[in-house]
């Protein structure tokens, strides 16, 4: 069956989604189509898969290491205290992994819980002109830690 993931995926690997940060060993990162938290980001396997458990023993930790660095590559180039990771599949049902940077600054009731109590309608769009410094910075820090393919 194929999902919005597939299409994304296709979309990198041709140079056409203007979301895309960098190529990792286990996929593509990308940011993501709203900024409520900016940051936001997601990371992709590539080859698409059905789910984490689809993956094998090496291919498993490649991505789980992917997903953490991207984690650590966010927490040094924005003013995150922590980071969130969700990898659902519930609605898409290939692999991918929702990466949040949290902030202090963000209201308390919203805060405390997950990323999805924010008003996803009503969160600022990507922009290809403003995100691309960030994105930027996060693709230098991955290329840092050696995980950028």
């Amino acid at each position: 069956m194929r999902t919005l993931i597939h299409d994304r995926v296709e979309q990198c690997r041709t140079g056409t989604n203007p979301t895309a940060i960098c190529r990792v060993k286990s996929g593509w990162v990308v940011l993501g189509d709203v900024q409520f938290l900016s940051g936001y980001s997601l990371l992709l396997p590539d080859p698409v898969v059905p789910d984490l458990n689809s993956l094998g023993g090496a291919e498993r930790e490649l991505y789980l290491r992917d997903m953490v660095c991207i984690g650590d590559a966010l927490l040094e180039v924005t003013d995150s205290h922590r980071i969130n990771y969700e990898t659902l599949g519930n609605t898409e049902a290939a692999l991918h992994t929702h990466i949040f940077p949290r902030y202090l600054s963000e209201d308390p009731k919203l805060r405390s819980g997950p990323a999805w109590f924010y008003d996803w309608s009503s969160a600022r769009p990507f922009e290809l002109e403003r995100d691309r410094e960030l994105m930027d910075r996060i693709r230098e820090k991955l290329e840092d830690m050696g995980v950028v393919a």
